[in-house]
């Protein structure tokens, strides 16, 4: 089964990939690697929440960042796509059939100071890639507490991918 199929019978799409909101690009492809920037869980363009990540009133729960950093590893999945395409490679979730391995995952968890879940936080993006990638997209990771994220997201994470030729 492909990833598009994977995709479909999980429900999901790939979005569009979020314009950047600084100076860079989402993807870019050296050789046979693609490296994506950090992605944010944009949802239509709009973060469904902001803050930080913890335990009480006023944080973001574990279990909803956890959420969260599954959408941002398909916006994350939704940028290689897109730097496979315009390198020549199949449009759409096709492309991510050219992945041979996602090599490393780093998220980052804008933590409440008092949070140590980050990896379970994480663990939301990599279940996701398993899902989607099958066996490519078992792979190496860090989960970073931090304590702000670009537009007060909960979550932030970042691929590097290596293709098959």
């Amino acid at each position: 089964m492909g990833a598009a199929e994977r995709l479909a019978a999980l429900g999901l799409e790939l979005p569009a990939v979020a314009a950047p909101v600084a100076a860079y690009v989402p993807a870019v492809v050296d050789g046979d690697t693609v490296f994506t920037s950090g992605q944010l869980p944009f949802v239509d363009g709009t973060l469904p929440a902001t803050g930080k990540v913890g335990e009480g009133a006023g944080l973001v729960a574990p279990q909803d960042a956890a959420a969260l950093a599954r959408t941002a590893a398909l916006n994350a999945l939704a940028a290689v796509a897109a730097a496979v395409e315009a390198a020549g490679g199949p449009a759409g979730a096709d492309a991510l059939d050219r992945v041979a391995r996602v090599v490393k995952v780093v998220g980052f968890v804008a933590s409440d100071p008092a949070f140590t879940g980050q990896p379970a936080v994480v663990n939301g993006a990599s279940h996701l890639l398993h899902e989607v990638l099958g066996d490519a997209g078992v792979h190496a990771r860090s989960a970073v507490g931090v304590a702000v994220l670009p537009l007060d997201s909960p979550v932030e994470v970042e691929l590097v991918v290596r293709l098959h030729p």
